[in-house]
């Protein structure tokens, strides 16, 4: 599985480097001597005595901070023996197992990024990236759902198993169709992000349906180093130094793996066993950070990346005896940095409930976004047809399908209105047509209908939004929330609720339209320099999505519990209390938008081409990108302020229509949109039936369906790549 991957060219001391072609790309040193002088040895060694240095100043200052003021002196008087008493217990109690927390995380966080974007040779290979994270929160959350009591042991085994599975499956479907330039890297990120998408929704269906059992675990998902005791970094350290160790004795290993795959094998090396052992010590390192303190966004990406960059500067930091200790040092002072800064902005006591994840994932989306601005995009990433599983060649069987898939809608609809917590009959929806139903039957009716126009509107826009964004991007991957877009109206309309939690569903609505608005102007802003391209535009769209996300996180968690669970509910996608009204800007924004697509139809039938063929036909590329890419923009966020967010949508509907009707968008478009109401349409009238009167979310249903299908894609696109 992980031999199939890249190759890069061979050299003695190959490293990553952003920029210059792909942002996954090896390059030996230029110019390297065959030995190191003593000098530059030295220079090595005081790089990292620096980064020591630097560790000591965070630990110091991040002693001193907390709800009870510590001064350094009392600090220095409790080191040698001679503190007061409260003092004394603040440290040891709180102070001591946080600061050990934050080492243990650093440590283990930034050494299976050195390792993960070595075997990945990507250098947006990371927990986060490979869904490790993900995997391993969902494999807790589930024990703890179902009541299942472990030990800290054996939970961290449990998060090592999900942690895993997540990293297999992502790094099997990235193999392959890398496609240079950078949509190796797109691939990656693109996979990693969607299965961590899939298995959010999961998560958050357990922690809605078993609020009890997994009370405290929705914080704990932020990544908090808050700890209650010292026991667990006491059974977990020892874990996490064996792997450390390990991992430094593979370091020559890892060297020679950085040749290629068919050098490494001449030269004795068994790639498959190095690459898989490397992977599973790596995992391991994040599952046993997970099980300490949540899952910790993007420390794994943000430290490494940061040492391989300097690893151009420094000669000898590329070697992996001194590559894994410097990741692992940049991951302490990364998590110990977020974790003073937490606390000087918000306060000592403030800091407590905001989880340090949410900093550093904000830096780590940053951090992803400066180095999608160095990606040289070469083109795309794929073909739109690429991933076509062959149609009909007659047109009018074409036509017909969008017939059908018309017809299946109306009927859908129509069970959709008599199923939920209280079944209807046909005579029941005719009486209640020609006004003679009873008031049990009107009340039902009055308040089933809007919810079913909210799930079919809702639906075909993100659908249309979705054909629109993978014909520009030429990436039949690619899908709304990829520009940001979902997680800045995310961030809007939880604002709204914690700051009113009254707040009407227009209050709501209109925070998460500006919302949705403010995130796309800052992706289309930062991707502009380079005309839109698609490898730039995607990877700064995932950036922003991961910092809306972990806002979104903060906030809902500086509330208190009936904000926390409107606001969860909001972010899963329901169409609960919709009323007619209520649907007016989600179907001007169709009336809209129908007319101007169907203008630009044969426009983006030649974007899904390739950068050449508009250029030739006089199409002027970043203009009509930027205009296009606007239209799906206002798409997206009005269906997110009608439903909330709604994720796959996007991605599953206009793949399955292309699959019907092939590549011209005249058909695209309106299949997408019929295929995107069905899907929304299933999943709320799924949500509404399976548990009643319980209910689920409709996002979190078609987050579950559309998953399989996205991951068959991946697989599927591996194959014929």
């Amino acid at each position: 599985m992980l031999s199939s991957i890249q190759r890069p060219p061979a050299g003695p001391d190959a490293h990553l480097v952003p920029g210059e072609g792909t942002a996954s790309r090896f390059r030996p040193e230029a110019g390297a001597p065959a030995g190191r002088p003593a000098g530059r040895r030295g220079l090595l060694a005081a790089a990292l005595a620096a980064g020591l240095v630097l560790i000591a100043v965070l630990a110091a200052i991040h002693l001193t901070q907390g709800s009870a003021p510590v001064s350094v002196a009392q600090l220095w008087h409790v080191i040698t023996g001679g503190g007061e008493e409260q003092a004394t217990a603040v440290l040891l109690a709180s102070r001591v197992p946080r600061l050990l927390a934050g080492l243990l995380v650093g440590v283990a966080l930034g050494t299976a990024g050195v390792v993960m974007q070595t075997v990945a040779r990507n250098i947006l290979a990371s927990p986060d990236t490979l869904a490790v994270n993900a995997g391993a929160y969902l494999a807790v959350v589930a024990f703890a759902a179902f009541g299942i009591s472990v030990p800290l042991l054996t939970g961290s085994l449990i998060a090592f198993l999900g942690g895993l599975a997540a990293a297999a499956l992502v790094l099997g479907l990235a193999a392959g169709g890398g496609g240079g330039n950078g949509g190796g890297t797109v691939r990656l990120v693109l996979a990693g992000s969607a299965i961590a998408l899939a298995f959010s929704a999961l998560t958050t269906m357990l922690l809605l349906l078993f609020a009890e059992e997994t009370t405290g675990l929705f914080a704990w998902g932020a990544g908090t180093l808050g700890q209650t005791s010292i026991d667990g970094v006491a059974q977990l350290g020892p874990v996490v130094l064996a792997a450390f160790l390990a991992l430094l004795l593979l370091a020559h290993k890892l060297d020679i793996l950085a040749l290629g795959d068919d050098t490494a094998s001449v030269l004795g090396i068994r790639v498959r066993r190095t690459q898989t052992t490397a992977i599973v010590l790596a995992v391991l390192l994040s599952a046993s950070a997970v099980t300490v303190a949540g899952p910790i966004g993007f420390v794994g990406l943000a430290a490494p990346a940061i040492v391989r960059l300097l690893a151009a500067r420094i000669p000898g930091l590329q070697r992996h005896r001194a590559l894994i200790p410097a990741g692992a040092i940049m991951g302490v002072i990364v998590v110990l940095g977020a974790d003073v800064l937490l606390r000087l902005v918000f306060g000592g006591s403030a800091a407590v409930a905001v989880p340090t994840g949410v900093v550093t994932t904000v830096f780590g989306a940053v951090f992803l976004v400066i180095l999608a601005r160095r990606l040289t995009d070469g083109g795309g990433t794929g073909s739109a047809g690429t991933f076509a599983l062959g149609t009909s060649s007659r047109p009018l069987t074409r036509r017909l399908l969008i017939v059908g898939a018309g017809v299946l809608l109306v009927a859908v609809a129509f069970a959709s209105l008599l199923l939920g917590d209280a079944k209807l009959l046909a005579g029941d929806l005719l009486n209640w047509a020609t006004g003679q139903a009873g008031p049990v039957t009107e009340f039902v009716l009055n308040t089933r209908m809007p919810r079913v126009l909210a799930a079919i509107l809702a639906g075909a826009a993100l659908a249309v939004a979705g054909a629109v964004v993978q014909a520009v991007s030429r990436n039949p991957l690619a899908e709304p929330a990829l520009l940001g877009v979902t997680g800045g109206a995310g961030v809007g309309a939880v604002l709204v609720i914690t700051i009113a939690p009254l707040a009407s569903f227009w209050a709501v609505s209109a925070g998460g339209l500006l919302g949705a608005v403010a995130a796309a102007v800052i992706v289309f802003g930062l991707a502009a320099a380079g005309g839109f391209a698609q490898s730039r535009l995607i990877l700064i769209g995932i950036g922003v999505s991961a910092a809306a996300g972990a806002i979104v996180s903060m906030l809902i968690i500086a509330t208190d519990p009936y904000n926390a669970a409107k606001a969860l509910t909001w972010m899963s996608g329901s169409t609960y209390g919709r009323t007619l009204p209520q649907l007016l800007p989600v179907l001007v924004a169709l009336v809209l938008a129908a007319p101007i697509l169907a203008g630009a139809r044969r426009d983006l039938d030649v974007l899904a081409q390739d950068d050449d063929t508009p250029r030739i036909l006089g199409v002027p590329l970043g203009r009509t990108r930027l205009w296009l890419l606007s239209v799906a923009v206002a798409l997206s966020a009005a269906a997110v302020a009608a439903v909330g967010v709604i994720g796959f949508v996007g991605l599953v509907a206009p793949h399955a229509a292309r699959a019907l009707v092939g590549g011209r968008h005249a058909l695209v478009l309106p299949m997408s949109a019929l295929l995107g109401a069905l899907l929304v349409c299933v999943a709320d009238t799924l949500g509404r039936t399976v548990i009643a009167p319980g209910q689920l979310p409709a996002g979190l249903l078609t987050a579950v369906v559309g998953a399989p299908y996205f991951v068959w894609l991946l697989w599927r696109s591996r194959r014929t790549s």
